[in-house]
């Protein structure tokens, strides 16, 4: 009986055990890059980083997410009408639609808005969000990694 019992309780830890990678090993690799400046090489550094980390994990085929965070000076990277890099932009997002995504704050746009006395159009790759820092911290808080470049 003992024996029987000892037999049960392992072969109880091993179905846990076997359970668990499926979804502890496939964790998916994501990482949330700040934008903050109002400059293209800045902007070109953030998206060779994010481009890099696509293509490291995909090789590899591991799951994996990118989500650039502009705000500040740095929302003129998603701004329709001032981004320098909106084609690039739109070129990743070609590629890697699924993977990669852009937040905007809006509490920047409309502090920008006020300032120059016009709504100011978000390129449509680009989601708003309530505000970029939150986004950040709401990012790190769920185990997302953080890079500023």
């Amino acid at each position: 009986m003992r024996n029987l019992a000892r037999f049960l309780s392992a072969a109880l830890v091993m179905t846990l055990l076997f359970a668990l990678p499926s979804s502890a090993a496939e964790r998916a690799h994501r990482v949330a890059i700040q934008v903050d400046q109002n400059d293209p090489d800045v902007m070109n550094l953030a998206l060779n980083n994010a481009k890099n980390v696509l293509e490291h994990y995909q090789a590899r085929g591991k799951n994996v997410s990118v989500e650039i965070v502009a705000y500040g000076p740095g929302l003129h990277m998603l701004r329709a009408d001032t981004s320098q890099v909106k084609d690039r932009i739109k070129e990743l997002v070609g590629q890697y639609s699924a993977k990669i995504k852009f937040a905007a704050c809006n509490n920047t746009k409309q502090a920008m808005e006020k300032r120059e006395g016009k709504v100011l159009a978000i390129i449509p790759e680009a989601k708003i969000v309530p505000s970029g820092v939150v986004q950040l911290m709401e990012l790190q808080e769920k185990g997302w990694s953080y890079v500023r470049p």
